[in-house]
């Protein structure tokens, strides 16, 4: 059987299995991409993992983690004005941060072409929100496919691709969490082998890329032009069509009509599927700039229309107006609960919104209230995390009063009990910015702010800057794992997998930090000590906590053969049930049981011994039969 690295870009056509990620990257060597670019964030990393799986020798593309999702973007577009077919890809909010350039893009001409695939995450299943990005693709008049399946994902790609380079406009690909992560069977087709030179063939004649006061107006006149044009392969997209799976004839004297795209069709046809009701789906998963011929003839030829869609009411406004404007006698049933405008739209949901709206065809059902003994599992670390040690020793330094402040990764669950860490998030790299405006003028409680090492290369710097010359305040604690934990391991400036590592040591001190102290989190007396010494410090200080990512370790020591198992035990003659184990440190490994003994699940206890030193009565040690 082939490997998955050989099946990713085996140059004859197959079938197989994938899921949504991965069938992309595949999409990527039949086009012919020849440059990619990211930052990690779910639900996309899979896509870079497909195409890392393959060796550079045998890539036939150009692949780089950047700095961050600006960066990446800028990089895409260095690319495409230079000839070569280019993508970038991130997640819902990493479109943010990338928008100063993004927002750019729709003005100009993309030479080679670029497809801009974007992870959106309704029901925010791994997001600080659920933004809805096609809010974006208005307003920087980037065309939009928003596939509902694996297979969709893949064909979106091509089309994606060919639209991107025969209008040399930036395309949005918009893809879902489901939908990433889906998997399906799937044909693909042929990767041409063929040599693709990278040669330099930027020409400024074929801008302007000056986006100035003096050609801002004709580019935006050019962009407008451009969206109108793309309408005529909208009209033709395969992606725009319209579902009768039980014919189209009338009920109760009236035609029934849904509109819809991306994943909610597929729940709406599974409702169809259970009443066998003739109801015209029309899905417009080409949806920016929607067909306007083919949903004038849809509505005209409905009595009643509902409009369905994830998050907020974009076509649903822009549909609306246009009926208005045509003088169309259909009527546009609207979601009617604010509910509708939140999170994923599976069957169920999708059932409720019909059912308000026709209740005999499609009857209310009782929704069954969740058991009352169902527990949520609450966000925790992984046993061993040095975050876990690092805000036990931190609280042990901070007055009742103190305010800290989280960032996005791993150390963000520091919110929860019992670290009760971070008591405020905006965005990557904000901390040390809000934690400035926190510190004027504030001579009574100390604060304290926390940001991982990706982050710190991320969008921590600006802030970072910023404190140091106006030596703000506060202390900075970085919480060093040597990865990007959260989103699955990846690379970053201070890994060393990248080129030569960057020293966040080094960076801080060429700014001028006065004071920076750096241990291992394991050192937990210490690392309390170094924090009471920092909030001491007036004015800006930094404490870089590190610690190996356990998890990313205790794999790579596994793979190498070189882990024996071990596991610590609690001496129950020693124990006098402090439970500081348990309810202070809360690693998950201990357990509490029925007769009130702590014990230690030994599936969880990676044997690293960080716990030791948090037991009064130093009741917790080493397996002494060495299991």
């Amino acid at each position: 059987m082939k490997k998955f690295a050989d099946m990713i870009i085996d140059p004859e056509p197959w079938e197989g299995l994938i899921m949504g990620n991965h069938a992309l990257a595949r999409a990527m060597f039949e086009a012919g991409v020849k440059v990619v670019t990211t930052y990690p964030g779910s639900p996309t990393p899979e896509i870079a993992d497909a195409i890392l799986s393959v060796p550079v020798y045998k890539r036939p593309l150009h692949f780089e983690y950047a700095t961050n999702e600006k960066v990446a973007t800028e990089i895409a577009f260095g690319s495409t004005i230079n000839g070569h077919l280019s993508v970038v890809f991130f997640k819902s909010v990493g479109l943010n941060v990338a928008s100063d350039s993004a927002v750019q893009l729709g003005l100009m001409n993309m030479v080679g072409g670029l497809v801009i695939i974007l992870g959106d995450d309704p029901g925010a299943n791994s997001s600080q929100n659920e933004q809805d990005n096609r809010h974006f693709a208005r307003m920087a008049y980037i065309p939009t496919i928003e596939p509902a399946t694996p297979t969709e994902a893949y064909h979106a790609f091509h089309d994606a691709a060919e639209l991107s380079k025969k209008h040399q406009i930036p395309v949005f690909l918009r893809m879902t969490t489901h939908v990433c992560h889906a998997k399906e069977i799937i044909k693909f087709g042929k990767i041409n082998t063929a040599e693709h030179k990278y040669e330099t063939l930027f020409d400024v004649k074929n801008g302007p890329f000056l986006p100035i006061t003096k050609s801002v107006f004709p580019l935006k006149r050019k962009a407008i032009a451009r969206i109108a044009a793309i309408e005529e392969d909208s009209e033709n997209s395969k992606f725009n069509i319209i579902h009768s799976p039980f014919g189209s004839d009338r009920i109760n004297g009236k035609r029934l009509g849904v509109i819809s795209s991306s994943m909610p069709v597929l729940s709406i046809l599974e409702n169809l599927d259970e009443v066998k009701q003739p109801v015209d789906v029309m899905a417009l998963n080409f949806s920016y700039p929607w067909p306007r011929k083919k949903v004038r003839s849809f509505l005209k030829d409905h009595d009643e229309v509902i409009i369905i869609e994830e998050l907020d009411r974009i076509m649903e406004n822009e549909i609306k107006s246009f009926a208005y404007d045509e003088d169309i006698n259909c009527k546009i049933h609207t979601r009617s609960d604010s509910e509708d405008l939140m999170g994923e739209l599976g069957p169920e949901r999708t059932w409720k919104i019909i059912s308000e709206v026709w209740p005999v065809e499609f009857p209310v059902k009782e929704t069954t209230a969740a058991s009352s003994f169902t527990n949520h599992r609450i966000p925790q670390m992984c046993p061993g995390c040095g975050h876990r040690s690092a805000f036990h020793a931190i609280k042990q330094a901070l007055p009742a009063d103190a305010i800290t402040v989280g960032d996005i990764g791993c150390h963000s669950l520091g919110f929860f009990k019992p670290y009760n860490m971070g008591q405020m998030l905006l965005s990557m790299g904000h901390s040390s910015g809000t934690a400035a405006g926190l510190s004027i003028g504030n001579k009574t409680r100390k604060v304290l702010g926390f940001i991982g090492d990706s982050t710190f290369f991320h969008a921590g710097l600006p802030a970072i800057i910023n404190a140091v010359l106006y030596d703000h305040d506060f202390t900075l604690v970085v919480m060093e794992n040597g990865t990007t934990a959260m989103t699955g391991h990846q690379p970053h400036a201070g890994t060393g997998e990248i080129g030569e590592k960057i020293s966040i040591d080094k960076v801080l001190e060429s700014l001028g930090v006065k004071f920076l102290k750096r241990v291992d989190t394991y050192q937990q007396k210490k690392l309390t000590e170094y924090v009471k010494e920092a909030m001491d410090h007036k004015g800006f200080a930094v404490v870089i906590a590190s610690h190996p990512c356990m998890l990313k370790f205790m794999r790579g020591q596994r793979k190498k053969d070189s882990y024996t198992a071990k596991h610590v035990i609690v001496d129950q003659n020693i124990c006098e049930n402090h439970n500081v184990c348990l309810e202070d440190f809360a690693c998950p490994s201990f357990i509490r049981n029925d007769d009130g003994k702590i014990t230690v699940n030994e599936d969880l206890c990676i044997g690293d011994g960080s716990c030791k030193q948090t037991c009064p009565v130093t009741a917790i040690d080493f397996d002494k039969e060495g299991k």
